[in-house]
């Protein structure tokens, strides 16, 4: 383990996501920023959640949202507890066309090839099955080339794990201690560094309400936030890894699993694009903390623009007191 020097960990910027093309044209400041949510295989209840993030930016006035959603495995059928003879065998009945339903799948998972040129933001709340070769290879070249910027919340940071370039436009993400190594702050604000292959793999050994703590209050991100807000009841994901190249942290939160400060927000410049990563946002309640949507608003934007025009709200979260978006 070491400490590291404070300009180097001025490391994550935000990544720009691009397809091959002639793409969108960056947006200025006024108009709306295109935003493309991709979904549709996740660990996480993304049919509740993609919903709550696509009405949070565009109620915002910035942000117009379109969603694409990959094609989907076939969904495991729960095995009945105490079940009656016929409930058993309804429930292979079931069994069986899963069988022959995930089969067809493997064989042919059908076309995922959304047009990237077309938006300004990828904001990724997916976690699944590798993507056709021509959409990374799409998403490498017009972030890389500043075109599209990359938005990665929660467990899309979980995806992709032999995706080298995936790894670098995250900075970090949800890997074994193997899968890079791993960045944290000590109780004096000094980040520190741990190799690849030592200590543990990234879990979530923490949760409920926990304080954020501003780490840069100059970034047009985390810029008139207060130094500590609660954020509402969260997984609080621990042992990030990865290359962690061109990352900066903005915010941590303190994990009483691991006993040190945990990464929450951060950027990472990949080339001439802009990545805005945060591991915040497991389900709905979650992402319906003030302090939440606070940040993917002013995240999102300035990944598209490297600005921020959005306002912190009144009703900003304080040091002691979750406040949420009403149902």
């Amino acid at each position: 383990m070491r400490r590291l020097r404070r300009p180097f960990i001025s490391f994550l910027s935000l990544c720009a996501l691009v397809v091959a093309g002639a793409a969108l044209a960056p947006a200025a400041e006024g108009d709306k920023i295109k935003v493309l949510i991709i979904d549709g295989q996740n660990n996480h209840d993304w049919r509740s959640t993609t919903p709550v993030m696509k009405q949070i930016l565009e109620k915002s006035g910035r942000f117009t949202v379109d969603v694409a959603t990959t094609p989907s495995k076939p969904a495991l059928p729960p095995e009945p507890k105490d079940a009656t003879d016929a409930e058993l065998a309804k429930y292979k009945e079931a069994l069986a066309k899963y069988a022959d339903d995930y089969a067809k799948f493997k064989k042919d998972p059908g076309t995922f090839n959304p047009d990237l040129t077309k938006y300004h933001v990828i904001l990724s709340n997916y976690n699944g099955a590798a993507w056709p070769e021509a959409v990374n290879k799409s998403l490498e070249t017009n972030l890389s080339e500043g075109k599209i910027a990359l938005v990665i919340v929660h467990a899309a940071n979980n995806s992709f794990g032999n995706w080298q370039e995936y790894n670098k436009m995250i900075g970090m993400g949800w890997r074994g201690n193997t899968g890079g190594d791993r960045l944290f702050f000590d109780d004096q604000g000094t980040p520190m560094k741990i190799e690849k292959g030592k200590g543990d793999g990234a879990g979530h050994r923490a949760g409920g309400n926990w304080p954020v703590i501003v780490r840069d209050s100059e970034h047009p991100i985390t810029k008139g936030m207060p130094r500590q807000w609660m954020h509402a009841s969260d997984e609080l994901y621990d042992n990030m890894r990865g290359p962690i190249e061109n990352v900066k942290v903005l915010a941590t939160a303190y994990s009483t699993g691991t006993k040190v400060h945990e990464p929450m927000i951060w950027t990472v410049s990949y080339g001439k694009g802009r990545v805005f990563h945060t591991p915040m946002g497991h389900d709905v309640n979650a992402m319906r903390c003030v302090g939440f949507a606070t940040t993917l608003l002013r995240g999102t934007e300035w990944a598209a623009t490297g600005k921020v025009t959005l306002p912190i709200p009144e009703n900003f979260p304080g040091p002691d007191k979750v406040s949420s978006l009403p149902k």
